[in-house]
């Protein structure tokens, strides 16, 4: 969701309960993976317009079939990193889903937000789709953007019980669930210690939105990443294309009380970091 909708729908958001906002995230994420289809649908009519009326239809699959025998890869991606398989999981599709696999889909693909297709088919509940990835080799451990583990996300009871049924037999522990949360922060802590030591500016923008390392690592709450950004001086007060210092991403997240930083700074919507807190539920953690 866009900054500026934040801000116009915060009012809103500041009378939901946590749960609710949690399932408001939930399903925002949803949408933005039904956006494929809708686009696949529409994109279908458009195409059966220009046909003529006498050409026989084909069906779906066997499209497919022959593009896959034609060596078009299966791993294909639209502009939001989602394969056809993520499409399965959503639609809960399991023809086309085996037909994928089987034609050597990526069955750990990655969308840009990091959800594989077992995040996609965890969250929506999809039971039979959840057990063929697992037969199939998918991480039971996959990590998303925003931290999350397939079991994280699943709220339907019987996927909920076959996936850690699963983790359960395979002998996964809290220490290792908590070990490969932290991957990501360890990788990206040997990533800056290397450019440190290459003399490379940390300051400069990482994204399309100007954030810095500093945002980066304040909004995932890593905490020793921030501790050794500010050690070398990284700065606090650089900004990004919303106004907003790291710290304000820090708040939006939760994570305030680990940074170092002033809580009176506004972005260019006159938001504090108290603002930035509250909207995602988190102003306990700051307050004095």
């Amino acid at each position: 969701m866009e900054h500026s909708d934040l801000v116009s729908e915060m009012a809103q958001v500041e009378h939901l309960t946590t749960q609710e906002r949690l399932h408001l995230a939930r399903r925002r994420r949803m949408q933005q993976l039904k956006l494929w289809q809708q686009r696949e649908k529409e994109w279908a009519r458009a195409r059966a317009k220009r046909e003529k009326s006498n050409k026989r239809n084909i069906f779906f699959n066997d499209s497919v079939m022959r593009l896959l025998a034609r060596g078009v890869t299966p791993d294909a991606t639209n502009e939001d990193g989602l394969t056809a398989l993520h499409q399965c999981c959503i639609d809960n599709n399991e023809a086309m889903m085996r037909l994928l696999l089987d034609h050597g889909a990526n069955v750990n693909a990655e969308d840009s937000e990091k959800w594989t297709p077992l995040h996609a088919a965890a969250t929506c509940g999809n039971l039979n789709l959840v057990r063929i990835l697992i037969q199939r080799g998918a991480n039971l451990l996959a990590v998303n953007g925003d931290g999350n583990m397939p079991y994280d996300i699943c709220e339907e009871e019987r996927t909920l019980d076959a996936i850690e049924s699963e983790m359960a037999a395979r002998g996964v522990t809290q220490r290792l669930i908590d070990e490969t949360r932290a991957a990501t922060e360890m990788a990206m802590f040997r990533d800056i210690a290397d450019m440190v030591q290459g003399g490379m500016d940390l300051d400069e923008p990482r994204d399309s939105q100007g954030a810095t390392l500093l945002h980066i690592a304040s909004a995932n709450g890593y905490i020793k990443v921030v501790e050794y950004l500010l050690e070398h001086r990284a700065s606090t007060d650089v900004v990004d294309h919303d106004m907003w210092q790291p710290v304000h991403a820090a708040a939006c997240w939760g994570h305030v009380s680990e940074h170092r930083a002033s809580t009176d700074v506004v972005d260019h919507d006159m938001w504090q970091p108290v603002h930035a807190a509250a909207c995602w539920g988190h102003e306990s953690e700051h307050r004095a």
